[in-house]
């Protein structure tokens, strides 16, 4: 990915139920992308989200686009 080591985060409303995603917002400003993992395969793959598309998806969240009906 980056030279600069990610600092992975995880959702205080994970509840530590196991069931989590990780992101390291650190390399948002200086290469565009938010990495994101499974927090339970600390040694899986990492999907690279484009800094624009996870904006969107943090603001659908937070507005309820993602509810269960």
């Amino acid at each position: 990915m980056m030279p600069e080591s990610p600092r992975w985060l995880k959702s205080s409303y994970s509840s530590n139920g196991g069931q989590c995603v990780e992101v390291a917002a650190n390399f948002a400003a200086s290469g565009g992308i938010v990495p994101v993992r499974d927090s339970k395969v600390v040694d899986g793959p990492v999907i690279a989200v484009p800094v624009a598309a996870f904006a969107a998806f943090v603001t659908g969240a937070r507005g309820g686009a993602f509810d269960a009906v």
